[in-house]
């Protein structure tokens, strides 16, 4: 699967949305709320946020630093981020991203990014309990990407194991599933 550079920026777009509707109610009280990842309260996963935020504009570059920020999450600096992030792969868009030795394309890499953060963003309202779930269509283009992305290699370190779920099931809880949440 090669996912166009434009189609990934767009994806990414409505990722973000479903996202940032999440975050606009994380309050400081919150922070200690648990979430889908058993060892992770929300604290911890805007805190992976905001670094996972980083390295995507920092892929806006053509490049990745594996070194990780230091420094504890703001909530206004993610928000921040995550409307930066979109124009940063708006305005100077790379056609490869070079991260430690491998290059991807940066479509791919764009919709990793979408994948993150839908998901991450489906921990924050669960963690929330808004009850509001990833819609069927974002879900539906984001399956082919982490069916491409996530594989047992990634299980159980950077996932869970992939749960079942009925064949017609819609697309967001294919999606879940498949990234080990649902």
């Amino acid at each position: 699967m090669t996912l166009a550079l434009t189609g990934a920026v767009e994806l990414l777009d409505r990722s973000l949305a479903y996202t940032r509707s999440g975050l606009v109610l994380v309050t400081p009280d919150r922070l200690g709320d648990p979430t889908p990842c058993a060892q992770w309260d929300l604290g911890a996963l805007l805190h992976h946020m905001d670094d996972a935020l980083d390295a995507f504009t920092e892929a806006a570059t053509g490049e990745v630093s594996l070194v990780p920020t230091a420094g504890a999450p703001r909530l206004e600096s993610i928000r921040a981020k995550a409307c930066a992030l979109l124009g940063w792969w708006i305005d100077h868009p790379p056609v490869d991203v070079r991260i430690g030795d491998a290059l991807l394309p940066a479509g791919l890499l764009v919709g990793a990014a979408a994948l993150e953060i839908t998901t991450h963003g489906w921990d924050v309202h669960r963690a929330l309990g808004t009850g509001r779930e990833v819609p069927d269509a974002l879900a539906g283009e984001l399956l082919p990407v982490a069916l491409l992305t996530v594989g047992d290699a990634d299980r159980p370190h950077r996932f869970a194991a992939r749960r079942p779920v009925p064949a017609a099931a819609p697309p967001s809880q294919q999606l879940l599933a498949h990234v080990g949440r649902g």
